[in-house]
């Protein structure tokens, strides 16, 4: 093909239609969702010119050999480090380049690893996987030799909150991701503005919206909603939380058919629930008399998605208070907020719950235990906390309005030890890979994860590197126990276990009055 200036990504997953290369944050070359080999190496395929590989070799995974293919595959879901399932081709390209003479350490996977994020697994069943692959160790409790992929995904569905598939060709990329399934003559449609740039093809529309990378900023954190005055025994107050899934919303459609579901094969932690690309697809279709396929970046993702609101809240010993959440646009209502209020007063009957206007992104109350769990948190925190003193060592215990039941200790080394009752198991490598899932994203709001937003409320965080994320290196070692409940309903585990987790890790630090509390954390023990 003529050299128009194209990226590697482009030319294998536009033109070519390999579909394992995942687009999670192109151009930013920070996800490592579309890392292929070249001449034998790992390399970002979104921000690698065609121009400059003349004469080389590429290897995607579909060109891997089939044996290391399914080797890795396999590994995976046994240990649960897979779970949506868009980030892993791109961490079995990068962890199999390390297989060679020398037996592969495990300082040389966390190495490896620092060039990928993951959202769901937590990263330790990633690492179980990559030690199965090579050395052949099994951690206890981290595999299953004979799996019910049919229980698995059951339990996956309930923890996700959408039906989500689990197995090797998962693993492989072919989880159903909505983009991977559109038709190769549709329309590409691009945000422009208000509206949408539409184009034969994906750089073409890119192109004629005029997009520009969107960059990051050193402009500090804010806590909008301000701490309600009194005598109170803990403070506590939140930034916005970018949910950070790595699979940008997208959906397609053909003139008078359905939209493809943006969610693919994960709940997207609720930050799909309300997007509005399916209905795009439809009116484009319509519109063109063709198939369109509509492509959120990941910029469009952070300006356009919702945000786990900021709040500040106050509670006394006795467990009264009052917490309030910053709102921006229209006033949270309807079932929503109803459902939010019973839901607070379950965790924390003594906390009124309070809206304030703020300017900045729009929030959402359907993102993982959103404002629930920071109710929890604060209950937890008066029945066990000391002001002032770290507290380890202490079991922290969470029931979830949903039924789900965690009690989590923070170590004195960091570590995690969690039980998780849920019900029915129906399969505890998924569960299990849930829960150290949960924590590794509730170690990430309580200590590094946040976005700036400047006095107009536009968001300057734009690339994924910059939301915070803790890196597989700064995760503490997890250690679960799923507790089996036969005769009860399987419920959701893994939120209980996100509340529950965060509130451990706030007493360890002090309980200090305003989160992240440990920014420049994110990328170590």
């Amino acid at each position: 093909m003529p050299d128009n200036g194209s990226t590697l990504l482009e030319v294998l997953r536009e033109h070519l239609g390999l579909r394992s290369l995942k687009d999670g944050c192109s151009p930013q070359g920070q996800c490592g969702c579309c890392t292929v080999w070249v001449d034998g190496s790992p390399r970002v395929a979104c921000v690698t010119p065609v121009r400059r590989l003349e004469g080389r070799e590429v290897t995607t995974l579909e060109g891997m050999v089939e044996t290391s293919r399914q080797l890795w595959a396999d590994a995976l879901v046994a240990t649960g480090g897979s779970q949506c399932g868009f980030c892993t081709p791109g961490i079995v390209m990068r962890l199999a380049a390390l297989d060679g003479d020398a037996p592969v350490t495990d300082e040389a996977v966390d190495q490896s690893l620092l060039a990928h994020l993951c959202r769901c697994t937590g990263w330790q069943t990633v690492t179980e996987a990559a030690r199965e692959v090579f050395d052949g160790a099994v951690t206890d409790g981290s595999h299953r030799s004979d799996p019910d992929l049919a229980a698995a995904a059951a339990r996956a569905s309930i923890e996700g909150g959408v039906p989500q598939r689990v197995g090797p060709e998962v693993v492989l990329g072919d989880a159903g991701f909505a983009d991977d399934g559109c038709p190769p003559d549709a329309l590409v449609a691009v945000v422009d503005g208000d509206g949408y740039a539409v184009a034969e093809s994906l750089p073409e529309a890119r192109t004629l919206a005029g997009k520009v990378q969107g960059r990051s900023t050193t402009a500090p954190l804010t806590h909008p909603v301000a701490v309600p005055e009194g005598d109170w025994t803990l403070t506590l107050a939140t930034t916005w939380v970018e949910p950070a899934y790595l699979e940008p919303d997208a959906s397609w459609c053909v003139p008078g058919g359905e939209p493809a579901s943006p969610y693919g094969n994960g709940g997207s932690f609720g930050g799909k629930l309300h997007s509005p690309v399916a209905e795009d697809a439809r009116r484009l279709a319509g519109v063109h008399g063709r198939a369109v396929r509509v492509l959120w970046s990941r910029e469009d993702v952070v300006r356009r998605g919702p945000k786990r609101p900021p709040i500040a809240a106050r509670i006394s010993a006795e467990g009264t208070g009052i917490l309030r959440i910053g709102v921006s646009g229209s006033p949270l209502a309807g079932r929503e907020w109803e459902d939010l209020l019973a839901d607070v007063a379950f965790v924390a009957p003594g906390l009124a719950v309070e809206q304030v206007a703020v300017t900045g992104p729009p929030v959402s109350l359907s993102l993982r235990a959103s404002v629930w769990a920071e109710a929890a948190v604060l209950a937890a925190a008066v029945r066990l906390g000391t002001v002032g003193t770290a507290v380890t060592d202490v079991t922290v215990e969470v029931v979830s309005p949903g039924g789900g039941r965690a009690a989590v200790r923070c170590g004195v080394d960091g570590s995690l030890d969690i039980e998780v009752a849920a019900g029915a198991v129906l399969d505890e490598v998924v569960l299990r890979s849930y829960a150290i899932g949960a924590a590794h994203q509730a170690l990430g709001w309580v200590r590094s994860e946040g976005i700036a937003v400047d006095a107009e409320g536009a968001v300057q965080d734009l690339t994924v590197r910059s939301f915070g994320i803790l890196q597989a290196r700064a995760v503490p070692p997890v250690t679960v126990r799923v507790v089996d409940q036969p005769e009860a309903a399987p419920v959701n585990g893994s939120d209980a276990v996100f509340a529950a987790v965060a509130a451990a890790r706030w007493l360890a630090d002090g309980l200090p009055p305003m989160w992240p509390d440990d920014r420049a954390g994110a990328g170590r023990r």
